[in-house]
Formats: structure tokens, C-alpha cells, sequence
């Protein structure tokens, strides 16, 4: 029996809208118990600051030309985590953190993916030790640096007892795929990131209304698909220059072709146009790497829209079964939480958190850079 660890696994993802937060009880290896989940929604100006300055950033040169607001951005999402893990600390004594950051810059081709989050100052705030950076280095052994969750994905799908080979598909603001051939253990495990999730919706939906996101896919619901638009947005996507790019960041993708729709009508089409991306990619995926694969369950913010899941659906292979990884005793707003917690204690005991077949790294990897108290 190995050591058992508590750890706080802190994500907030490429919509950033807040922080979800999880606290785990793990060895790191293969044992695991979710213990307590909570969101924690950015306040307006964070929420905004992150957005605008996003758009902003097109290259690697943009982030030396706003760094110093990059640098005020990075100590108030830094401050608000810290308040995230004092309201943890009163029935949690001991803990250590999984600290992701905001993604503010991900760029597979230049070899960089930048999060906002200082985990020295986390450290001296909080007087815990702090895991973060997790990126970094498999980005230096030649990965891209994403997806990470795939080993952690793998292991509740091991304890879940689910049947193999299934695939695990997180809908954030990018959508990745994880399909796990063979239970913990093995490292007979791919995954890739699909292309857009929420952002192309969310993004439409911030710029057109004074709302964050489309609740349960209602704009879309009420709207009508523009084909002619869509269709072209389709063409454009499938002739695209970079079509084996294996990672993405949300700018990688832009609403421009949806331009003079009205809000409901462009959020249709926009969802469709996200849904037979994610089911076309995914049928592709699964017939190259030769998997018989009979179901598919679903995470993150994504799952909630019923319109995209649709979409989704008409485009996947009739032979796969598309489910809730909720239905399964898992709860999915917090498996990327969950994760960073069990990433965070991986890295403690350097163990590999990336993987060839996961990220393209040259051999596997450890993660996070560790900050003792």
C-alpha cells in the first residue's frame, strides 16, 4: 500500500469563468477518492481582463508587449485562488495544491503554452506546498503540452470498472479525446485535442448579449442553422493549412464567418458547425488508430448543451454510444479538478504525467514544478 496524500486540484479552464476546485485523497498511482467539489465564478473585472487581453495575444510576441498587464492579470487570478483555498482550509487541514492557472496562451507550432498563476506567491499566501507549471516540461521533451488529463482519466475509468476500450471526451472550451484501450497500468491510452468546444458558442454569445455562455443550448435551440454559412465555415475548416495540428488554443478558432447573423441564429449555427467538427474528428480518429470502440462518455461544461450533444450524436458513427460520465458515479464539472489533483502528487513522486501517445512527447514525463513551504 503507498502513501495516501491529500491534494486540492485547481482548474480553471479556457472559458474562464472561475475555478473549480477538488479536493482528493490519492497515492498518486492508482488509488483515488474524490472528497469534496466546488466552483468558485471570477468576479467581472477578472473575467473580462481575461477575455480582452486574450484577443490581444495572436503570437508570441504580443505577450512581451502587454506584459505588464499580463503581470496584474496573473496577481489577482493568483489573490483569488488563494481565497478559493482559504474557504478549503477550514475542513481541511492539511493538503497540498494542484495549481493549473488560467491558459491565457497555447501554441503548439511555437512550442508554448503560458498560464497565468504564480505559484511562488500562492505558496507564501497559503503556506502550502504548491504544484504548477505542469506544462512546461513536456513542452521542453518535445510534446505540445496537452491534453494532461489522459493518465487520470484512465484510472477512474479502471475504477469505474467501464468496459474497454472506451473514450472519454472533455467539452471545455476546447473539446480532447481520451481513448483507454486497457485498464491502469498500461499505458495503452491516445488522446488528441478534437477542435472547439465552448468557445466558438461562448465567444459568439459574450460579444452578441450580455450573457457568458448558452445555457443548455437554448440561443441555439431557438435559432435557425444559416446552411449557406455553415457550409462554407465547413469547407474552409476541412481545407484548412494545418490539418494534423494535435493541440489548439481558442484563438485558434474566430466567429468571424457568423458576422451579421442575429444572436439566436448565429448561435445555432455556430453550435452545429462545433457539433459535425467533434463527431467527424472523432470518427476519423477512431478508424486510424484501429479501435473498436462502443462508447463515449461525456465531461465538462459542454455535456449541458443538449443541442451540441445532438449535433455531436447525428455526426458520430451509429455503433457509439454517447452517455453522461455522470450516469457512471462520476461527477463531470470536476474530473479536470480531480485531475490536477492527482497530476499534483504524480509530480511530487516524479512520476510520468505525459506520455508519446498522449501529448508527443519523446519518452514519458513528469509534470509540475514543486514549491515547498
Amino acid at each position: 500500500m503507498h502513501k495516501m496524500f491529500t491534494s486540492l486540484g485547481l482548474m480553471s479552464g479556457t472559458s474562464g469563468d472561475g475555478v473549480d476546485a477538488s479536493i482528493i485523497n490519492t497515492d498518486g498511482i492508482d488509488q483515488f477518492e474524490p472528497i469534496k467539489d466546488k466552483f468558485f465564478e471570477y468576479d467581472s473585472q477578472i473575467y473580462n481582463s481575461i477575455h480582452n487581453l486574450k484577443e490581444r495575444i495572436n503570437n508570441i510576441d504580443d505577450l512581451d508587449k502587454i506584459s505588464s498587464e499580463l503581470k496584474k492579470l496573473e496577481r489577482e487570478i493568483t489573490l483569488f485562488h488563494a481565497k478559493v483555498i482559504e474557504d478549503f482550509k477550514q475542513s481541511n487541514k492539511d493538503f497540498i495544491i494542484g495549481f493549473h492557472g488560467q491558459t491565457i496562451y497555447h501554441n503548439s507550432k511555437e512550442k508554448i503554452s503560458t498560464q497565468l498563476g504564480d505559484g511562488f506567491l500562492l505558496n507564501q499566501l497559503t503556506k502550502k506546498k504548491v504544484i504548477y507549471n505542469f506544462r512546461k516540461n513536456d513542452i521542453l521533451n518535445g510534446g505540445e503540452g496537452a491534453p494532461l488529463t489522459p493518465i487520470f482519466h484512465q484510472l477512474i475509468a479502471t475504477q469505474k470498472n467501464l468496459y474497454l476500450p472506451v473514450g472519454i471526451l472533455n467539452i471545455g472550451g476546447i473539446s480532447n479525446i481520451t481513448i483507454i484501450k486497457q485498464p491502469y497500468g498500461s499505458i495503452e491510452l491516445i488522446s488528441k485535442d478534437i477542435g472547439p468546444g465552448n468557445c466558438l458558442i461562448d465567444n459568439w454569445v459574450r460579444k452578441n448579449s450580455k450573457m457568458k455562455f448558452d445555457l443548455d443550448g437554448k440561443l441555439a435551440a431557438s435559432g435557425k442553422v444559416n446552411e449557406i454559412i455553415l457550409e462554407q465555415a465547413l469547407e474552409l475548416y476541412i481545407n484548412r493549412i494545418d490539418k494534423n495540428k494535435f493541440s489548439f488554443d481558442i484563438n485558434d478558432f474566430d466567429i468571424s464567418f457568423a458576422r451579421g447573423l442575429a444572436l439566436e441564429e448565429g448561435a445555432a449555427t455556430l453550435t452545429k458547425f462545433t457539433g459535425v467538427i467533434i463527431g467527424e474528428v472523432l470518427n476519423n480518429y477512431i478508424f486510424k488508430n484501429k479501435v473498436t470502440i462502443k462508447r463515449i462518455l461525456l465531461c465538462g461544461g459542454g455535456r449541458k448543451n443538449n443541442i451540441l450533444i445532438k449535433e455531436i450524436k447525428k455526426n458520430l458513427s451509429k455503433d457509439i454510444d454517447l452517455k453522461l460520465i455522470d450516469d457512471f458515479n462520476i461527477n463531470g464539472d470536476f474530473v479536470e479538478s480531480q485531475a490536477f489533483g492527482y497530476l499534483a502528487i504524480r509530480s511530487l513522486k516524479g512520476l510520468p504525467i505525459t506520455f508519446p501517445q498522449t501529448t508527443k512527447c519523446r519518452k514519458p514525463c513528469t509534470g509540475g514544478e514543486v514549491i515547498l513551504n
